[in-house]
């Protein structure tokens, strides 16, 4: 990379990482907050109230395909400022909210402005600016974790001020999408800038791949990759399987742990120091694998996280004792924290960068169908009378991915030549 430009690389990975700090913070993870005294104040019911989560996830996951399509029209910055003013229409919504309808399409805006200024334009753009790319997403996924733990203190911390108002916390809200939104599409840049920082990004990866053709700790493609040629390859279906399963597993747990372990008999407080101690763990999951990440091989982390979140969730059928509990904490937090990181590696080493806009976003598509996972939860929990069958079917399932991601190797095209090996001492030279 050329030595003009780090710095400014840096300092945008700081305010994409500030940006995904602050919207997971007040989205997600203030809604559960400051609902209650939504519903108290407007005498919703607590189902309807409660199908803004529903809304959040679908519209966040189902509409994955739109920044990718607007980064290509209008670039990252004009994609950005869209996204703010989208947030911002959100927040208004909710602030402003005379009803449920208001507040329901709140929440699908929300969804929609997250995702066009999140992962998709932030992975992007990081791919397009540093060479060895699991440090800075290392920093950039921690970074954005971190607002989960944040979030909730952030919403009581907000009504506080506002004497329990809640309207005036997501006015609050919408100031600094603008604020954080502004100061990211100025960093960016124009077209002219990210293009030139991607050729020479680009450069530094195939002079790295020449002098190293194998890598025993890194395998990254030399070739770029089409969309439908990446789609026809196993390795993309475990991949997508991957990074579905992590959010199906993670999203239930979390919305339907606090119910399970009251009634199995474990005390509330200790429930929420276990949650707490999950999503701890997601932030701690998510600095490793960045520190790791350009030194083992990213298949690794992936079946690792598999592996880690079905036994968090088969732990978490029995988790009356501390011991289990911390099972639970340990494997769903470092399990969910660690496959968004190695699903973004994966993805850029097997197929490039050329494309990796729209090959990420088709994986982000799934989100929308694991919205779906504390609903099937709560009819399983009608029919059989508890949560745990509901965590065993889905431990199993990500067992079977973990065992798929524990074979799968690098794909190659027909026309690709086999590289090469080097001598071990320097590949790890390489990948240090």
């Amino acid at each position: 990379m050329s030595t003009t430009i780090p710095w400014r690389s840096w300092l945008l990975l700081g305010a994409l990482s500030l940006l995904l700090f602050l919207i997971t913070a007040s989205t997600f993870s203030s809604l559960g907050v400051v609902l209650p005294a939504m519903i108290k104040e407007q005498g919703w019911a607590f189902g309807p109230a409660f199908l803004g989560f529903t809304f959040l996830g679908a519209f966040c996951g189902g509409s994955s395909k739109l920044p990718a399509m607007l980064i290509r029209k209008i670039g990252v910055r004009g994609t950005i400022i869209a996204g703010s003013a989208v947030m911002v229409a959100g927040f208004a919504c909710l602030a402003a909210s005379p009803g449920l309808a208001v507040y329901l399409i709140g929440t699908a805006l929300l969804g929609v402005g997250y995702q066009m200024m999140a992962l998709i334009p932030g992975t992007h753009v990081l791919s397009m600016l540093f060479k060895k790319r699991a440090l800075p997403f290392g920093i950039y996924f921690t970074i954005g974790s971190l607002g989960g733990v944040v979030g909730p203190w952030m919403a009581v911390s907000g009504m506080q001020m506002a004497h329990g108002g809640w309207r005036p916390y997501w006015w609050a809200q919408a100031i600094a999408a603008v604020l954080v939104g502004a100061l990211c599409a100025a960093l960016v840049g124009g077209r002219a800038w990210l293009e030139a920082a991607a050729v020479e990004t680009d450069k530094a990866v195939a002079e790295d791949i020449q002098a190293a053709p194998v890598n025993a700790q890194v395998y990254r493609t030399a070739t770029d990759w089409t969309v439908k040629e990446a789609v026809a390859t196993p390795q993309f279906w475990v991949i997508l399987a991957a990074y579905f399963a992590h959010l199906l597993g993670g999203v239930t747990a979390v919305s339907l742990a606090p119910t399970h372990f009251s009634e199995i008999g474990v005390a509330s407080a200790v429930a929420v120091t276990a949650i707490s101690l999950e999503s701890l763990m997601q932030v701690a999951a998510r600095m490793g694998g960045g520190l790791l990440g350009d030194r083992v091989d990213p298949r690794w982390l992936l079946a690792g996280a598999q592996g880690m979140m079905a036994v968090g969730l088969l732990s978490l059928t029995h988790a009356t004792s501390w011991p289990v509990m911390m099972l639970f904490a340990v494997g769903v937090g470092v399990g969910f924290g660690l496959t968004v990181l190695a699903v973004s590696i994966l993805l850029l080493n097997y197929y490039g960068r050329k494309n990796n806009l729209e090959i990420f976003s088709l994986v982000c598509l799934v989100g929308a169908v694991s919205a779906l996972g504390p609903v099937i939860g709560g009819l399983m929990r009608d029919r059989l009378g508890g949560f745990a069958p509901t965590f065993q079917l889905f431990s199993a399932v990500i067992g079977v991915i973990f065992v798929a991601a524990l074979f799968m190797r690098p794909p190659r095209k027909a026309t690709q030549v086999e590289p090469v090996a080097e001598p071990v001492p320097d590949m790890l030279q390489d990948a240090a």
